[in-house]
C-alpha cells in the first residue's frame, strides 16, 4: 500500500493504493490520525484501491467520527469492488461517497 497526502487549505486529500487489510491499516490509520488536527477536512481517494477489509473498514468509521465535528470526510473514486464491500456492510449509507 502507498500512501500520498496533499494538503489544500484545511482540507488534506490522501491518495491510497494497493489493498487496504490487517496488514496495511495500522500504517492508514496513522497516516489520517495524522491529518486530525490539521484539517478541517479530509477526502480519501481510493482511484487505486481495490480491496478493504474489515480492519480497513474501521479505520474509515473512526476517521468519520473524529471528522463528523469538523467539515466532515470525503471517499472519492470507489471501484465496483471496494463499493460492493461498503454496500454490504453498511458503510454506503454512513460515509459520504462521490
Amino acid at each position: 500500500m502507498t500512501i500520498n497526502k496533499t494538503t489544500n487549505g484545511k482540507e488534506v486529500i490522501i491518495g491510497v493504493s494497493g489493498r487496504i487489510d490487517s496488514k496495511t491499516a495500522p500504517e492508514f490509520e496513522s497516516q489520517v490520525k495524522e491529518c486530525f488536527a490539521e484539517a478541517d477536512s479530509i477526502v480519501i481517494d481510493l482511484a487505486d484501491v481495490n480491496y478493504i477489509s474489515s480492519a480497513g473498514l474501521r479505520v474509515f468509521l473512526a476517521a468519520h467520527k473524529a471528522m463528523d465535528a469538523k467539515k466532515g470526510m470525503k471517499v472519492k473514486n470507489v471501484c465496483k469492488e471496494v463499493m460492493n464491500i461498503f454496500v454490504v456492510t453498511g458503510f454506503s449509507g454512513v460515509l459520504d461517497i462521490e
